[in-house]
């Protein structure tokens, strides 16, 4: 939160032109954007596996923007941020509440996706008193099935986009048929957007590090999801290769009242393929 805004300060809510700030906390510097109008509960977006600030899609978070402050940020050792990558998710939790409480803030509604899925539910599960709602796309529960070989269907994806010169995105996130692929493209252009003041890319040892704590979480005992009561939002492809798409479903029947969503024709990226769509239930769930 900066003293220098004032009343008249003319809202930004594209997240192409959000300013980049960095706040310091835990002899770690986290860097991290900010848009939308201040005050109320802010919206803090929990990013993916290998994802710096730049891997946010803008057809998702603007239209959050318009009305509720929103706050994108680099975990430990990602990105911008300092220090280095931890192994478990549970550490990544902790950094991320961390990184909250030297914002100021005592509740948050949280948008995340994929391993920020993972970090969302272990941070609400220590600190069920911060969270007030939660989205969880493209991800699954700790000790979820085969939530541990996502590291194999990831590298073999890196693979298949280095022979055809693509962004591994492209492979991980969409189908690749006639729907799949303009879809893919189409978003990774979109992340393109910002084309100043962009993220330092993830370096190989901090996605290895990550790649190692999803396994982790994969072959861990289960977390007792019962005791989320928060309203929750739960939405994916009905083709999820990384992150199974059952695992959301998984994850509907055991947090008691949330909401379900599953897109056709789409894999782990279905909330990005369909974001004409997903995007207003988003912003009116947040909205309650």
């Amino acid at each position: 939160m900066s003293s220098t805004d004032t009343p008249n300060e003319a809202v930004i809510t594209a997240y192409a032109k959000a300013p980049a700030h960095t706040v310091r906390a835990g002899g770690v510097t986290y860097a991290y954007r900010e848009l939308g109008p201040k005050g109320g509960i802010p919206v803090v977006f929990f990013v993916h596996l290998a994802a710096t600030l730049d891997n946010w899609d803008p057809r998702i978070i603007d239209p959050i923007a318009k009305g509720r402050h929103v706050i994108a940020f680099d975990n430990r050792g990602v990105g911008a941020s300092t220090g280095q990558v931890p192994d478990s998710v549970e550490a990544m939790a902790d950094d991320a509440y961390t990184f909250i409480k030297a914002l100021g803030y005592d509740k948050i509604d949280i948008f995340s996706f994929s391993l920020g899925g993972m970090v969302a539910q272990a941070l609400v599960v220590k600190h069920p008193e911060l969270v007030r709602k939660l989205v969880l796309t493209g991800t699954g529960p700790k000790g979820g099935k085969d939530m541990d070989k996502v590291a194999r269907v990831t590298y073999w994806d890196i693979l298949r986009a280095t022979l055809t010169r693509s962004d591994p995105k492209e492979f991980l996130f969409f189908n690749r048929n006639a729907t799949g692929k303009p879809a893919a493209r189409a978003f990774v252009n979109r992340l393109k957007e910002r084309t100043v003041d962009r993220d330092a890319d993830i370096k190989t040892k901090a996605f290895q590090t990550q790649l190692k704590a999803i396994k982790k979480w994969g072959r861990s005992a289960p977390d007792d999801l019962s005791s989320i009561t928060q309203p929750t939002l739960i939405a994916n492809g009905d083709n999820d290769r990384m992150v199974p798409s059952v695992l959301s479903e998984d994850l509907h029947r055991r947090i008691k009242g949330s909401e379900l969503i599953i897109y056709p024709d789409s894999g782990h990226g279905g909330i990005f393929q369909y974001h004409q769509e997903f995007a207003p239930v988003a912003v009116e769930f947040l909205a309650r």
